[in-house]
């Protein structure tokens, strides 16, 4: 039996049938860039299984050792609160870490530029188009700033502008970013989910692009998505390099679109 931990992914649920439906699309994507990891999947609400549901599984098979990954973009109250509350409970003897969200990473900015550029951006668009990176919104200060300073960075990659936007708890709201764009004499504007998943926030960010020119899918099971998961397993299971077992299925686009600016 493979000695490494299962891969839990704890995704946050939705009423909409699309938000499930990506996860285990994602997952799948994992699955076949990492032949050898056990990958589990795990719901907050709404969805089953249950994470709580899961970990008791695992803990019947004799699973000893789980990475609970969070599906979240930004750290706020889910990582922060009830995704600790829900693995506090897990079985006796079942060793739970819990991984960092997603973001930021640098695969993110090139999932995004990925997702605008199947909605028909190209690469020569980028200095005449402004972009509403188009997050889901938060209370928490924390999870705001992050989203301003990925919104930073993007700009410096040649977008003509980026500017932030929230699809409930925050301002602006897309509509409003995409009308500061205009405002601000870019060519064309773009919308840039910065979402996981379909479901009621994604649908009011889309009805808020309806004066935008190109308005990208959300993030989904982009390759580069899956790989950050990847990442995210590594760095809670082997240690801060993340050195990942030998078995990883080669990767064809493995060079990423975008650098880390300073």
């Amino acid at each position: 039996m493979s000695q490494q931990p299962v891969l839990l992914v704890v995704a946050h649920g939705s009423r909409d049938a699309r938000h499930a439906a990506t996860v285990h699309t994602l997952v799948e994507r994992v699955r076949s860039l990492r032949p050898g990891l056990r990958v589990e999947t795990g719901f907050l609400d709404f969805n089953i299984p249950s994470v709580q549901g899961v970990l008791e599984s695992l803990a019947a098979e004799g699973v000893q050792d789980v990475v609970a990954l969070p599906l979240l973009l930004t750290r706020a109250f889910h990582a922060k609160a009830d995704i600790p509350a829900v693995l506090r409970d897990a079985p006796r003897g079942l060793r739970v870490r819990q991984a960092e969200v997603l973001g930021p990473s640098p695969l993110l900015l090139c999932a995004l530029e990925r997702r605008l550029y199947e909605a028909g951006l190209t690469p020569a668009d980028k200095s005449s188009t402004g972009v509403v990176l188009a997050s889901a919104g938060s209370t928490d200060p924390e999870a705001i700033a992050v989203i301003a300073a990925i919104a930073r960075e993007w700009r410096h990659t040649g977008w003509c502008a980026v500017r932030p936007a929230f699809a409930s708890a925050s301002l602006p709201r897309t509509e409003d970013a995409v009308r500061e764009l205009r405002a601000l004499g870019c060519e064309r504007v773009a919308v840039a989910p910065y979402v996981l998943a379909p479901g009621f926030l994604p649908d009011r960010i889309a009805r808020g692009a309806a004066e935008a020119d190109v308005l990208a899918e959300v993030l989904g099971p982009a390759p580069e998505v899956a790989r950050v998961l990847l990442e995210r397993y590594d760095q809670a299971a082997f240690g801060a390099r993340g050195a990942a077992p030998a078995q990883q299925a080669p990767d064809t686009a493995r060079r990423p679109l975008l650098r880390r600016t300073a």
